[in-house]
């Protein structure tokens, strides 16, 4: 197949999809665009945001839409490792008994986490080497995760007393942490609009397991340009204080800087979305537009930043212009 004949169906196929997505998710272009990102550059998201803003139905639908097997996870602080990963069970049929392994919810292409900062430390952990390494082990056994796997993780940002933040090294493995804000008032309208509907909406399976493994290979065929590369690496050497790049900001405000993570997660999410505008060259524009939800978990900010009522958001959203500048100089 010719490049651009597949550059044109991955795209085609890819703007079903969102609008597909688009016939029950209301607004959140961002967020949708974020979470197939995340899918097709084989990574995981964590969304932020108040109950009833629609992040568990978009998880769900997209499962519809894309023909695969979704589970759900309420986290929960007496939720034990192996209500997640599965355990031995004694099997008795046949007449003689043997330890069999039942898998867990996690053993899935679509994996729902929700509020996943009220279960603790130990149970969060058990995430870890599924969202890491794609694969389960009990005991002596590894038992691997049929692709494509997505971990969406949710967390309301409201009620935090008796909840366990996830640690860095846990949020360094997401590859976005997306913010779900509220609808806007046409938005809104629209949604009631649809609930008082007594018709269903049916939606279409556009893609499959197999279409969704084959766009993930066009997407490595994108190309990324030297200076675009020397791009993302300066966004992430802006954050990091102490070094001969580090911004202003970083330098007064951010404690730790991204990861070298934050560099490869630039690239990856600008090639998938470079791809769905019909592109099969990563721009600089295509990195400032994914480098807010890649980079906004991956800066510890200091003391002197709470005090100064600063945020990743307002951090961001001066370096990354300020770089971009930088850069077109």
């Amino acid at each position: 197949m010719q490049p651009d004949t597949a550059l044109q169906i991955a795209t085609s196929q890819l703007n079903r999809v969102r609008q597909e997505i688009g016939k029950i998710i209301v607004g959140q272009t961002d967020v949708v665009d974020g979470v197939l990102i995340c899918l097709l550059a084989g990574g995981h998201v964590l969304l932020e945001g108040v109950p009833g803003l629609g992040k568990t139905t978009l998880l769900r639908t997209l499962s519809r839409v894309l023909h695969l097997k979704y589970s759900r996870i309420q986290f929960t602080p007496d939720l034990m490792p192996g209500d997640i990963v599965g355990s031995m069970i004694i099997d008795s049929e046949g007449g003689s008994r043997a330890l069999r392994f039942q898998p867990g919810p996690i053993f899935t292409h679509l994996c729902l986490a929700d509020e996943i900062n009220r279960a603790t430390p130990k149970t969060q952990s058990a995430l870890l080497e599924a969202m890491q390494e794609h694969t389960v082990t009990i005991g002596n056994t590894t038992h691997p995760l049929e692709a494509p796997f997505l971990v969406m993780a949710t967390q309301n940002p409201i009620e935090m007393e008796g909840t366990y933040p996830l640690p860095e090294a846990q949020l360094d493995r997401f590859l976005m942490k997306i913010l779900v804000r509220y609808p806007s008032r046409s938005d809104l309208s629209t949604i009631v609009e649809r609930t008082i509907q007594k018709d269903e909406i049916e939606l279409e399976n556009v893609l499959d397991r197999d279409a969704i493994l084959g766009l993930r290979d066009v997407c490595h065929t994108v190309l990324v340009a030297p200076h675009v590369q020397s791009y993302a690496i300066d966004l992430v050497m802006a954050t990091q204080p102490g070094t001969d790049q580090t911004h202003e900001l970083a330098q007064k405000f951010i404690r730790y800087g991204s990861s070298p993570r934050g560099a490869q997660a630039l690239v990856e999410c600008g090639r998938v979305l470079a791809l769905m505008k019909g592109r099969l060259h990563l721009s600089t524009e295509d990195i400032e537009a994914v480098a807010p939800a890649v980079l906004r978990h991956r800066i510890i900010l200091n003391f002197d930043a709470h005090a100064d009522g600063q945020t990743p958001e307002t951090i961001l959203s001066r370096i990354i212009p300020s770089v971009g500048a930088a850069i077109h100089k």
